[in-house]
């Protein structure tokens, strides 16, 4: 079966060629809606700014690109070339992450040196982005990339600061005036800038053999770049179970093809905040499916084994990392109509050998008896032990009929790292194997070429509540505004032993969520994951039939997402559609909100609600939940009330 094509609605493309020395010496760029203005100035170096109709929100910032041998390739050089187009297209994407088509509406503005390389920039209703292009003949080694990202006077950050380069990416999100944001101090992608009332989010889009870009403060309005450079040579340290590693590093960022596209700054601009949850941005700016067929790739639910510690109850066996848990789980699922198990650490005998089994765990056994019932099973695996022997580990798991793998630990974004995020996408789909990176950066592309990457964890998300109480609700509705905006997110949740802060306790094998049982059921309907988790044990779903019931309604993927109502960092509410049925999720941080609903967006026809809300007591006792019917047609409102900390969904069937 062939890729999906793209569907062209129409395309104006206007070019306009000078051969010999531009003219002029700053150009602009507008959106097609003519809201956005990209200003670019070459006049001895190359600097951009950006405003949203009148307002400034990118001030003039300086970009360069410095190779080995060459220098700065924006200096000494002359501008031969500028094209100007405006692309209106639209594309059926191969997973529906958050709808089933993605309209794509552009202009651009293409710079090109007389040293064989140039810049790109766009302008999208929903944001900008630059890259540079290279069209040299041989290999070039990158020193450093430059960039500047300059504010007017007073912008504030959501920052996800870092401690090292050696990093899981799974942050808080600090607010700060980027001001006070000192040279040294560093944040990965992607990060949220507020302007006045204007959000930018800050990230990156069709990252390939290159490393991930930091942003470093400057104790000035505005950051720098940084990259990790390339490893010299990395030696496993003692008694770290193949996780970690010592690392020393050359004076280069990276060794590439000198005929290439360099990633793309990516700048989500807008004065509403639901539309940073619904920009496509970084899908549309990265590379096109590489894959003949995709026919194969299945969203779907999953059982997961490692959150809840495999504590089961009510059974009548020892529960465990062992052949009858796991069958437990598979009945779970296959009860609920979950499409996947996971089987995460432990199933081999030993972290470094891939394929050798824990004595006590049959894969053969649990793929067989997965299969008899629609149940797909999905393999946890080390990043280095898949690295070294990556192709001969995935040949194999095809051939023992599992679905996909969950590789960890990464905790890097260096070159090499960046390559093998590629390299086991592309070795996987040729095994017909799903991909969820866990313990690694965050999306920056790589799904659309390799449609069989999932999700990407990259986030702070439940397993932390087994040794912390950082999972609060304000985190949790931070998330979808900046983290999310990058692409899917494997939170993990489902959490049904649920706390506010005064009765909350940490406990590793038996954690406990901050805010309401209803802030963790909304989560299906409001994050983003074509792997989506049910990280409780199924013991406790199963005691909780009603809840689990609701849950498992809510699919991995969707034909249509809309924000309904949405404020950075504190509640969302989001409308999602998959066939003929409608989603909705509403969180809210640890203040209490009434929201109201317009359903207009239902169309003609009669339909029935059925939600699950907070319940009367859940201020006292957080896992209080109401579940209430209702008829509903499009003209009608609805006010809902949420706890502090709390959530409401609502899944909408049209009326038998």
């Amino acid at each position: 079966m062939a890729p999906p094509r793209l569907a062209t609605l129409h395309c104006t493309v206007l070019f306009t060629l000078l051969v010999s020395a531009a003219q002029a010496e700053t150009f602009k760029l507008q959106s097609p809606n003519e809201r956005l203005t990209i200003s670019v100035d070459v006049t001895q170096t190359v600097n951009w700014s950006a405003k949203l109709d009148d307002a400034a929100v990118i001030a003039p910032s300086n970009i360069g690109l410095t190779l080995k041998g060459l220098g700065d390739i924006t200096r000494d050089t002359k501008l031969i070339s500028v094209d100007r187009n405006e692309v209106n297209s639209s594309h059926t994407p191969a997973v529906k992450h958050k709808s089933a088509m993605i309209t794509e509406h552009y202009r651009e503005l293409s710079l090109r040196f007389d040293n064989d390389f140039g810049i790109d920039f766009r302008a999208y209703n929903d944001g900008v982005a630059y890259r540079f292009v290279g069209e040299h003949n041989n290999s070039v080694t990158v020193e450093d990339e430059t960039m500047g990202l300059n504010f007017p006077a007073g912008a504030t950050t959501l920052f996800p600061e870092e401690e090292s380069l050696i990093s899981h990416y799974e942050r808080l999100y600090v607010p700060s005036k980027v001001a006070d944001i000192s040279p040294g101090r560093f944040a990965s992608l992607p990060a949220y800038i507020g302007v006045n009332d204007i959000n930018i989010v800050f990230t990156e889009a069709d990252l390939y053999d290159y490393p991930g870009l930091f942003l470093y403060g400057t104790g000035k309005d505005g950051f720098s770049a940084g990259f990790s450079n390339v490893v010299a040579e990395a030696t496993p340290m003692a008694g770290s179970k193949d996780r970690n590693q010592l690392l020393s590093y050359t004076d280069y960022i990276a060794k590439t093809q000198g005929h290439r596209h360099y990633p793309w700054r990516v700048a989500v601009i807008s004065d509403n905040d639901g539309a940073l949850v619904e920009s496509q941005l970084v899908w549309l700016l990265s590379r096109k499916n590489q894959l003949t067929d995709s026919s194969w790739i299945k969203p779907g639910r999953i059982a997961w084994d490692w959150y809840n510690a495999n504590n089961l109850f009510d059974v009548d066996f020892k529960s465990g990392i062992n052949t009858q848990t796991y069958k437990y789980y598979i009945d779970f699922a296959a009860e609920y109509g979950l499409e996947y198990v996971i089987l995460d650490e432990g199933w081999t005998k030993t972290t470094s050998d891939l394929i050798t089994m824990n004595p006590e765990v049959d894969v053969h056994e649990l793929v067989r008896y997965g299969q008899s019932k629609n149940v797909e099973i999905i393999l946890w695996a080390l990043w280095g032990p898949l690295d070294q022997d990556y192709q001969n580990i995935l040949k194999t798991y095809g051939e023992w009929g599992v679905a996909g793998i969950k590789t960890d630990f990464m905790q890097r974004s260096d070159q090499e790292m960046v390559n093998f995020y590629e390299k086991i996408a592309r070795e996987a789909a040729k095994h017909e194997l799903l991909v969820d990176y866990h313990g690694g950066f965050k999306p920056a592309g790589l799904r659309r070429a390799y449609p069989n990457v999932m999700s990407y964890e990259g986030v702070k998300g439940n397993e932390n509540n087994k040794w912390s109480a950082d999972i609060t609700p304000e985190h949790n509705v931070t998330l979808p505004f900046i983290r999310m905006v990058a692409g899917p997110m494997d939170f993990t949740p489902g959490a049904l032993r649920n706390a506010h802060l005064a009765n909350h306790h940490i406990s590793h094998y038996r954690p406990v969520s901050l805010g309401t049982r209803a802030h963790q059921v909304a989560m299906y309907a409001v994050y983003e994951s074509a792997l989506q988790m049910l990280c409780e044990s199924p013991s406790t779903y199963r005691r909780e039939p009603k809840v689990t019931e609701f849950i498992s309604q809510f699919p991995a993927d969707w034909d249509e997402t809309h924000v309904l109502d949405a404020q950075v960092a504190d509640y969302i509410l989001v409308a999602r559609r998959k066939g003929d049925n409608w989603y909705l999720g509403a969180m809210t941080d640890n203040t209490a909100r009434t929201l109201s609903i317009d359903f207009s967006f239902l169309g003609e026809g009669k339909f029935t609600l059925t939600a699950l809300g907070d319940g009367k007591n859940t201020e006292h006792f957080a896992e209080d939940y109401t579940i209430t019917t209702q008829a509903l047609q499009a003209n009608d409102q609805l006010t809902i009330k949420l706890a502090s900390g709390g959530g409401w969904a609502g899944v909408i069937k049209a009326a038998q």
